[in-house]
């Protein structure tokens, strides 16, 4: 695995937005409080540029990641927001010189889709809040991000679930959206889910089609591979009409009724304003208990 620089006080971190445009108030907002933490923020060419949906046409956005890349200066790179856009310029990018100059990549949602060609190359990357969110993020969502940062050890203790299923387990962080994960399935961005620990999140989408993810993964042999599982946010879920009859925990505990690892809901991460940050791609041990939940990195 891939060492990353940990960042001092006038390091450069720069802001892009590979997917979907945003406004400037956020970046703007995004930047003094980097700033108040001592980093020097750049903000990319096209960062608040305009293309319909997106922050730039294909070409501009990928020359953006790729100049953030291959910029020596800079030890982190920030995408602004998520939507949709990351797909088509993932291969775009020559990540040799990322390989070569490891540095951070921070977000989530859309940001999943790098997540995952990272882990396929060996490389951390982080899951963790992104501009659009940091007016509205809980403060432990914005320091976990910079001590990660700054080399702090991110452990975690959160409160149990009824649903959880105990046990421990250890093994490297894998994973992020749940919708962008499925579309990634028998793809040339799938890694290898052997021995990791699973996180997902999720945002608005019907209960219905959670349980039909959770199958594409069961039938691609993921779940089968992995140690432990990390349910994290999954906000503004939608029922159908009738109603799908089970809770989000109900649907998820059916895929694992028959497997042996453990489950844990309630990781505070994902589509929601406590969204703490993880190292996706580093050595993890993930402890269910009946009182409490701890992940230690």
């Amino acid at each position: 695995m891939k060492a990353l620089p940990q960042l001092k006080q006038g390091d450069v971190i720069r802001i892009l937005a590979p997917a979907k445009g945003i406004e400037a108030m956020y970046i703007d907002e995004a930047k003094e409080r980097l700033e108040a933490f001592g980093f020097d923020v750049q903000i990319s060419e096209y960062c608040l540029g305009n293309d319909g949906y997106f922050s730039g046409t294909i070409a501009q956005r990928a020359q953006d990641l790729q100049n953030a890349i291959d910029a020596p200066s800079v030890k982190a790179i920030l995408c602004a927001r998520g939507g949709y856009g990351c797909i088509q310029i993932v291969d775009r990018i020559n990540w040799a010189d990322f390989m070569q100059q490891p540095k951070w990549l921070i977000g989530f949602s859309d940001i999943t889709v790098f997540h995952q060609r990272l882990s396929r190359m060996q490389c951390p990357s982080l899951h963790a809040t992104m501009p659009l969110n940091f007016g509205q993020n809980s403060e432990r969502s914005i320091t976990s991000l910079i001590g990660v940062l700054k080399g702090e050890t991110l452990n975690y203790r959160w409160k149990t679930n009824a649903h959880n299923k105990k046990g421990m387990t250890q093994g490297h962080l894998i994973g992020g959206n749940l919708a962008v994960l499925s579309g990634l399935i028998g793809t040339n961005e799938m890694p290898s889910y052997l021995n990791g620990i699973l996180f997902v999140e999720e945002v608005g989408e019907p209960l219905y089609a959670i349980d039909r993810y959770f199958y594409q993964l069961s039938k691609a042999g993921v779940l089968d591979q992995i140690r432990g599982i990390i349910l994290g946010g999954f906000s503004r879920m939608k029922d159908s009409d009738p109603p799908y009859g089970k809770s989000l925990e109900e649907i998820v505990r059916v895929h694992f009724n028959y497997r042996s690892i453990p489950v844990a809901f309630d990781f505070p991460g994902g589509h929601q304003d406590d969204n703490c940050a993880l190292i996706l791609g580093r050595p993890a041990v993930l402890t269910v208990e009946d009182e409490a939940v701890e992940l230690k990195m």
